[in-house]
């Protein structure tokens, strides 16, 4: 199928009726550039790392310059197989003409989806109606709770009791991918339970519950942690438990950011598997890999079966890879490392620096950019075990040829 992005722009905390708790765009700073693997070989900065986690000031847009670009983008490709897929910066719910949006959207002639929205601006339990007759095929919807207090006090839900109405509307007519920020001590435990069973019962095929992200070693790096000041957050341990219980306990498909995608049975679904490890080159020279927390031990454990080092992997504090900045790499122990480093493909890192920083302790090191992934990263609901399989032995064999190509 063919996605055209509808960008219908939005500030956050502003055009959402304001900030939601767990919102990562919460106190917010400029920050420099980090630079990325995109960037020229001598300047920190591009069009990539100097965009993507840029404060946005940009208002919504009105809806002729939106339906304007939606329909040049159309006329590109064609209906056949097209689907437009509606987000922004700001809640697409809290769009102030929403209706003559969507209405112009229809007139088109293909379907559409929206990414991402709590819900929080309809105020019209009709709206539910008007979508699906509208062609609305699928939509992301992120629930935190169907504990109307709880969506009240925490994503400041002026009407919750019409958003849990028109959820439960769509459930029953529409594809709806469910989505909870989990927040220990407020939305988990009982409350958790109680929105499972409600999803279950309204017709839901499945939820995803992502770990909330409050420090900078969880992901938190554009200057604005503590998102919550004081508190708690799970551990990967026992996140990963909290959504186990889960699956076993509903028929509902349960997948969790990060971890686990219980239909793909990923991430690293090879890690135990010795008949698709088998299907792996051998290693046979020494590199350094450093990696995130969450993924330092599958990879060890992969690399060693193959041969590989029991020493060859170097988790750093941040518990996501691609995450990964210079701050991160300076607190490396550099006698960890061997003579060629492979750091992870989108660390947020510019060539030069790491280099400058990996060899700091005066051994001439050489700095290889690996592959941008080496498991499924996000929540693909469409995604097979088979696909999911055929990815990580190529990007494993990609990591393999370059710890045998540059490696000592």
């Amino acid at each position: 199928m063919h996605q055209i992005l509808v960008n219908i722009g939005g500030r956050p905390g502003i055009d959402c009726r304001g900030f939601c708790c767990y919102c990562y765009h919460r106190h917010v700073q400029q920050t420099p550039v980090l630079g990325c693997r995109h960037c020229p070989p001598d300047r920190i900065g591009c069009t990539y790392c100097s965009t993507i986690f840029r404060k946005t000031d940009q208002k919504f847009k009105p809806p002729w310059f939106i339906g304007v670009k939606a329909l040049v983008e159309l006329m590109k490709i064609g209906k056949d197989g097209t689907n437009f897929y509606i987000q922004g910066e700001g809640d697409p719910s809290c769009y102030p003409k929403f209706r003559q949006l969507i209405e112009m959207i229809n007139k088109m002639g293909v379907p559409f989806s929206i990414g991402y929205t709590t819900g929080k601006g309809f105020d019209d339990p009709s709206i539910g109606h008007f979508l699906v007759d509208q062609g609305l095929s699928s939509i992301v919807f992120s629930i935190f709770s169907v504990d109307p207090m709880l969506l009240r006090n925490y994503i400041h839900d002026p009407s919750p009791e019409v958003t849990l109405s028109v959820l439960e509307y769509l459930c029953g007519e529409s594809e709806v991918f469910p989505n909870i920020i989990l927040v220990p001590g407020v939305n988990d435990g009982d409350h958790l339970d109680e929105t499972c069973h409600w999803l279950e019962e309204k017709g839901a095929k499945g939820l995803i519950i992502f770990r909330f992200a409050n420090v900078e070693e969880q992901g938190i790096i554009r200057g604005n942690a503590p998102i919550i000041n004081n508190q708690r957050i799970h551990s990967i341990t026992e996140f990963n438990d909290i959504v186990s219980n889960l699956s076993r306990k509903y028929n509902l498909r349960i997948d969790s950011m990060p971890l686990w995608d219980s239909k793909a049975q990923s991430p690293f679904i090879i890690t135990y598997k010795p008949d698709y490890l088998d299907r792996l080159p051998r290693v046979f020279r020494q590199a350094s890999i450093i990696t995130g927390a969450i993924a330092a031990p599958y990879i060890q454990h992969i690399l060693e079966t193959r041969g590989g080092s029991q020493k060859s992997v170097i988790p750093t504090k941040k518990d996501i890879a691609c995450l990964i900045t210079i701050k991160d790499l300076k607190n490396i122990d550099l006698s960890l490392l061997e003579k060629t480093v492979i750091i992870p493909g989108r660390a947020l890192v510019h060539d030069k620096e790491a280099k400058s920083v990996l060899c700091s302790d005066g051994v001439s090191r050489v700095i290889v950019r690996g592959p941008d992934t080496l498991t499924i990263d996000q929540m693909y609901w469409d995604i097979s075990r088979k696909d999911a399989i055929h990815d990580e032995l190529a990007n494993f064999t990609a990591l393999i040829n370059l710890i045998n190509e540059y490696g000592v």
